[in-house]
């Protein structure tokens, strides 16, 4: 009798431990699955927020693109007006000003890097889309430091070195100034050297046909940074 209860006593006691160690186990797992449920959702959450500020800092984006391109076509407009005046036909004479200002203005990139610095801090892999992630990295990385350069830095496209001086040189004698030094009008005919009126001729040429292909690219950006806006809007 007293050999049969020690036995039944064993089994008992094995079973009480393989419930306790079970039931450790469970508890193990059960923290390990709700503290990674906890990162999950706090890295969610970080994802959310970040691509909403980089969604937000394109919408911003989108207005300077704008701007430039609107600058760029007001530059065209000039090249446009300049060629009349160097071949003696007639224009808008309160456009002389505008025009004057615009033909060699520069414009410079400004983008809105807050949200995708915020993202590298953190780790790119943050944003779990991985086809997503790659086009914002492509955008700010590649697609803005390109437009930056080639508006900046690109020899082409700095018409104001290039070629304001130039035009100064050969038109600036015809402008008309009241008494506080204020352009209000241009003599005619303007009376050019047939050399010095070809240059100025090609210069115009050259400024019109880099400004629409700088037009282009904004344009090319433009729809990228659309599609970009509503994959995030997507996602979030």
């Amino acid at each position: 009798m007293k050999k049969h209860n020690k036995v039944k006593k064993k089994k008992w006691n094995w079973r009480n431990r393989l419930m306790e160690f079970f039931s450790i186990f469970v508890a193990v797992v059960s923290a390990f699955a709700l503290n990674n449920w906890n990162e999950n959702r706090r890295d969610n959450q970080a994802a959310t927020k970040i691509l909403t500020e980089i969604s937000n800092g394109l919408e911003k984006d989108l207005e300077d693109i704008n701007i430039n391109i609107a600058g760029h076509r007001g530059g065209v407009n000039a090249c446009i007006y300049w060629r009349k005046i160097i071949s003696n036909q007639n224009v808008d004479p309160d456009s002389l000003t505008i025009y004057y200002l615009a033909l060699t203005r520069d414009f410079f990139s400004a983008q809105n890097n807050s949200g995708y610095e915020t993202l590298k801090s953190r780790g790119l892999e943050l944003v779990a889309n991985d086809s997503l992630r790659f086009d914002i990295i492509s955008l700010y990385e590649y697609d803005y430091e390109s437009l930056k350069t080639m508006e900046e830095n690109y020899y082409e496209m700095q018409f104001q070195e290039n070629y304001f001086e130039d035009f100064n040189k050969s038109l600036a004698p015809y402008f008309v100034f009241d008494d506080n030094g204020e352009i209000v009008g241009l003599k005619s005919p303007i009376n050019l050297k047939p050399d010095e009126k070809n240059i100025l001729l090609s210069y115009l040429w050259k400024i019109e046909k880099n400004r629409h292909f700088i037009m282009s690219f904004y344009n090319h950006m433009e729809d990228k940074i659309n599609d970009l806006t509503q994959r995030i809007e997507d996602e979030i």
